[in-house]
């Protein structure tokens, strides 16, 4: 099997990679890149955060919600193979992301989608099995995933959140993002990739940032594909609703 053009490090439950990957998956298809799908852990990049004091009370569920099903994805590798993972993480981002909302918990502190109940039919779409799924409980896979997350931050430096993306592994350059919160049309896609890879390309280049982001256009979140999203500040890791 030939060496991979890009590297993807991602959470399952973060959006922004979500929709991220779905623009790298077209630009592969369009360009013949081979993507390998890595891990990178909201949870752990958080493990020393005061969530209560620095994101509302949903957010340390939900990564913690990734960093299960991340522990999935690891025995997938192990067991299946590398290209299962991707598929796996499209099942993934099909159910949370591209499909109606999940209903609201009844409380925060929890989220289903790191249960087997949620995931087993995950599986099941993805031609896996549903014995993939007694790996959520099993924390011993946190190494692997731990060791994904710094191989990430090696790369990036520490201040980043998810997407990770290296391209043209080993020799070239890996960022945060880019953060999309639209899927480009095909015939923009590549358009964008070319733009993206011309600064990853160019030495001197660190960082290009905003705050200021609009919801992603994801059925999972309430916002249809053609719909303006709200605009608001993830500053911080935090989301607030720009008046």
């Amino acid at each position: 099997m030939r060496p991979a053009d890009i590297h993807f490090y991602f959470d399952p439950v973060c959006p922004f990679a979500w929709m991220t990957s779905q623009w790298v998956r077209t630009v592969g298809d369009r360009r013949d890149h081979r993507v390998d799908w890595r891990f990178i852990s909201l949870r752990l990049l958080n493990a020393d955060v005061d969530y209560d004091a620095w994101f509302p009370p949903e957010y340390e569920a939900g990564h913690t919600a990734g960093l299960r099903l991340l522990r999935v994805a690891a025995r997938t590798r192990e067991e299946h193979g590398r290209e299962a993972v991707g598929a796996l993480y499209s099942a993934l981002g099909a159910r949370i992301f591209d499909s109606d909302p999940l209903p609201a918990e009844e409380n925060p502190r929890e989220d289903r989608r790191g249960t087997r109940p949620f995931l087993e039919p995950v599986l099941a779409a993805a031609g896996l099995p549903a014995g993939l799924a007694e790996a959520l409980e099993d924390d011993s896979l946190d190494a692997v995933v731990r060791a994904e997350t710094e191989e990430a931050l090696a790369l990036t430096g520490k201040d980043v959140g998810t997407p990770v993306i290296h391209f043209e592994p080993p020799e070239g350059v890996a960022f945060f993002g880019p953060v999309i919160s639209r899927l480009p049309r095909e015939e923009e896609a590549v358009e964008l990739w070319d733009h993206v890879v011309a600064l990853a390309r160019f030495p001197g280049f660190a960082e290009l940032k905003r705050s200021l982001r609009e919801r992603p256009r994801l059925r999972g979140l309430g916002v249809e594909p053609e719909e303006a999203g709200v605009q608001e500040d993830w500053h911080a890791g935090s989301r607030r609703t720009k008046k």
